[in-house]
């Protein structure tokens, strides 16, 4: 069979064409280390990819918001550690207080302590983060825990919410990441009267209107005591949820890149050997071009 000059030319040209093509997409794959340079090259382990990038952008985005929650529970600790020890204070001079041997001179020289001890939980309850918003009044974030604008006997007031501020930190599982005040308005008000009843001229620790609000006081301290002691140990709990949350977060992760490996990273070894018979065929096909083209009826005369 006779094969024209023309269909000779196209045929090998075709072929030097296809086998140059895929020695540099081989070569191209071999520079960036990528098994898939295009998804028409795998369409099912490209998809497979794709799930799993996009898992693992999920599981970075709760490792990212569990640090940022830990971060948080971690600082409202810290000023609610504040409290505990101003409210101790405030109790020890309380104690100190209803001491029955007490001068009024005695009584008023505790004022000012307590009186400090009083606003320093106050301003500690309506302490801001950096970003200026109020982080002990539940949502309501632009408004001040606790004001001290009331009415006598009820000075201070709670004006915050109980609403609470939830973090995604897994598939269905949220972190609340605030803690409020409420409850510490109450304290303040006793401490408050305790501060106004050891004022007075001629204070007597054994007048019975004396004593039961510094009994109220002392019992208040034990219960606002309570109460931070609580929320503070809440955090813990959260803290070690967390932790165990990352930690499977991480393992996931750790899991998903290796399966991300193995699909999608190129098999030098076999690449190698590919590339070697690409430029073998290549090579082939340039000597049996020369070869043929160069023959003509008199070679075989």
């Amino acid at each position: 069979m006779r094969i024209a000059s023309m269909q000779f030319q196209a045929t090998m040209n075709r072929s030097l064409g296809l086998n140059q093509g895929s020695l540099a997409q081989l070569t191209e794959k071999m520079a960036t280390g990528n098994k898939l340079l295009v998804p028409s090259d795998d369409p099912i382990t490209n998809v497979r990819l794709s799930r799993l990038t996009r898992e693992e952008a999920i599981l970075n985005q709760y490792v990212d918001n569990i640090a940022a929650v830990k971060v948080r529970l971690s600082k409202n600790e810290t000023y609610l550690d504040g409290m505990v020890g101003d409210i101790n204070a405030a109790r020890d001079l309380l104690v100190w207080s209803a001491d029955g041997s007490n001068t009024p001179a005695d009584l008023n020289s505790m004022v000012n302590s307590l009186t400090a001890l009083r606003d320093s939980v106050f301003y500690n309850t309506n302490t801001r983060d950096q970003e200026g918003k109020y982080i002990f009044s539940g949502t309501l974030t632009g408004t001040a825990a606790i004001t001290d604008i009331g009415p006598a006997g009820s000075k201070y007031q709670y004006v915050g919410n109980n609403g609470q501020q939830k973090v995604v930190v897994g598939n269905g599982i949220t972190q609340v990441a605030n803690v409020d005040a409420q409850g510490i308005e109450t304290w303040l008000n006793q401490i408050d009267d305790a501060i106004t009843a050891l004022g007075t001229p001629g204070a007597d620790p054994n007048n019975p209107a004396t004593r039961a609000i510094l009994t109220t006081a002392l019992d208040g301290s034990d219960a606002a005591l309570g109460l931070i002691t609580q929320k503070i140990a809440s955090f813990g709990g959260a803290q070690n949820v967390m932790e165990t949350l990352s930690n499977n977060h991480s393992n996931v992760s750790l899991s998903n890149k290796i399966a991300m490996t193995d699909m999608g990273q190129l098999d030098y070894g076999v690449a190698a050997t590919e590339l070697n018979g690409y430029n073998n065929a290549l090579q082939a096909t340039y000597q049996a071009y020369s070869k043929i083209a160069n023959l003509s009826l008199f070679n075989v005369l």
